[in-house]
């Protein structure tokens, strides 16, 4: 079985990266447009190549949790991944996507294919995501699928990340494995 399998939306396809991505990959997370909430911002293009390797060496290859080349009309536009982390303890989802796409409803489009795939597949009676405050955009696409500010999360630099939560509907029960 694999960790990452092919999803499709009305616009979208997700689907396990491939060698060929590495430029567009690198691109994507070159843009500091993309960046500017993600972590500590844009790497350099060495540390970005390097964590494209580590999708193949290290993700892939041991299975470790799903991550995504999101394209719409064959093109890569994006990137979405959801994993298992301490700092929500239990599954965030994470997701970019170029600035070209902003605007015409596809964050949303993708962030409801990744939660969907957290309840049906990965069988989670929640899923998390961590905004910053300040990135407005985002806490209204997931405010718009349902998520809800829960806690914050104090930061090394004195600023805080929100944390938001999405539970599986009552009426949703968990599939029977």
């Amino acid at each position: 079985m694999t960790t990452t399998p092919t999803l499709r939306t009305e616009r979208l396809l997700l689907e396990p990266y491939v060698p060929e991505d590495e430029e567009a990959f690198v691109a994507l997370f070159q843009n500091p447009q993309v960046t500017r909430w993600m972590g500590d911002g844009t790497a350099t293009e060495a540390e970005d190549r390097a964590l494209f390797g580590r999708i193949f060496s290290k993700v892939y290859a041991q299975d470790l949790f799903a991550v995504w080349a999101v394209r719409r009309d064959g093109a890569l536009i994006g990137h979405a991944e959801i994993k298992a982390t301490d700092t929500v303890a239990g599954h965030e989802l994470v997701y970019a996507l170029t600035p070209e796409v902003w605007g015409a409803g596809l964050g949303r489009e993708l962030a409801e294919a990744i939660v969907t795939h957290g309840f049906d597949a990965l069988d989670l009676t929640e899923v998390h995501a961590t905004v910053a405050p300040a990135n407005l955009a985002s806490l209204a696409v997931l405010r718009r699928i349902g998520f809800e500010h829960v806690r914050d999360i104090a930061e090394d630099d004195g600023g805080s990340t929100h944390v938001l939560t999405r539970r599986r509907p009552a009426d949703q029960p968990v599939p029977a494995s």
